[in-house]
């Protein structure tokens, strides 16, 4: 039976002042390779929050361009365009939130996010309507397929949050012999910690500004040691760690102090992994990585391929990352969802419908 589809719909707009406009829009309508999904769940992500929501951050093609929000969205297909090649009705799918040329080197390498193209590169949230909707548009080639074993929340981090972790862990590298120090444990350092337990990691040390992060990775089960992030930091990383220093080191705070923490929190041949975005670094390369032999790694978002590894291995695993949710909002409540999120207080802060606003 074809699903019943409304001809319009709620959606959520960022004018950039802290603010949510909800608004009544058509519901689109898919073309040649394209599907109509029902959002069933859309998180928000600290980009969103730093460069649309309080302010409209960006140039050039890069701008955002006033589309309905969200980059994080996974749903089911409810209606397909003519020249579909994979995905059909009824398929649960995540969304891969850069939409490329398709043609460029980056692109066939799987890294839209890195495409080239200021004619073609759009996306979803920024340059094309997101997941912060009843109802979006999206191209075939940004799907990734969503098994049974996971939820839609599931999907939606994965789409950005946990794509992008598993990207810097991929690069870096983490096993059963190493110990992973991972600084700012907002929903993206969370996802770092789960997904390095994961990955075996015999020693998990996580570093935060607030309490309240620190108790939610302690709690989670995701760090065997959490720090507050001040003068003793260092010193502390050191002692968990016989003096050493951790093998692997990821910065997720896009902070200074943090990110030298990240620097000097590593042991000798440490690999280092920055993700978060902004801010700045000071340290001396001599005595911080030169003599150490470290490795700093520069990881922005993920790739595709990597994604759908990823999604397999969840099931593997048996873990979920929406576990790191620690609200759920329906769509009217988008005003509040958006102003937690920007506090901080919180885990991930998600967006939902039907079954999955619990």
């Amino acid at each position: 039976m074809t699903a019943f589809i409304p001809k319009t719909m709620h959606a959520a707009f960022l004018p950039g002042d802290s603010t949510v406009s909800l608004r009544d829009v058509p519901v689109p309508e898919p073309g040649h390779g394209e599907v109509l999904i029902k959002v069933k769940a859309s998180t928000i992500c600290g980009s969103d929050i730093r460069c649309i929501y309080r302010e409209h951050l960006g140039k050039g093609p890069e701008r955002h361009q006033g589309v309905i929000c969200g980059h994080e969205p996974a749903g089911i297909i409810v209606k397909s365009g003519p020249g579909l090649r994979r995905f059909k009705d009824g398929d649960r799918v995540l969304v891969y939130h850069i939409s490329g040329c398709g043609v460029c080197n980056d692109c066939r390498r799987g890294y839209m996010i890195s495409c080239i193209s200021e004619q073609f590169r759009r996306a979803y949230g920024w340059q094309s309507d997101g997941g912060m909707a009843e109802y979006m548009l999206a191209e075939e080639k940004d799907l990734v397929f969503l098994p049974n074993e996971l939820t839609y929340a599931d999907g939606a981090q994965v789409a950005c949050g946990f794509g992008t972790v598993y990207e810097a862990m991929h690069k870096i590298g983490i096993s059963g012999n190493d110990s992973a120090l991972v600084v700012g444990l907002g929903p993206v350092g969370l996802a770092a910690l789960m997904l390095a337990k994961a990955l075996g990691a015999n020693k998990r040390i996580g570093v935060d500004a607030m309490a309240d992060r620190l108790d939610l990775a302690k709690s989670k089960g995701l760090a065997d040691v959490v720090l507050l992030s001040d003068a003793s930091a260092l010193g502390k990383v050191r002692e968990a760690t016989n003096g050493h220093g951790c093998e692997r080191s990821l910065d997720c705070s896009a902070n200074d102090k943090g990110r030298l923490l990240t620097i000097q929190g590593a042991r000798q041949w440490g690999h280092i992994a920055f993700v978060g975005e902004g801010g700045t670094v000071s340290f001396n390369p001599s005595s911080d990585i030169i003599h150490d032999q470290k490795v700093i790694y520069g990881s922005w978002v993920t790739s595709i391929w990597l994604i759908e590894e990823l999604v397999e291995r969840l099931v593997t695993w048996k873990i979920h990352p929406d576990d790191l949710i620690t609200h759920r909002f329906p769509l009217e409540r988008a005003s509040e969802a958006y102003r937690l999120m920007a506090e901080g207080k919180c885990g991930k802060v998600a967006i939902c419908f039907d079954e999955e606003l619990k």
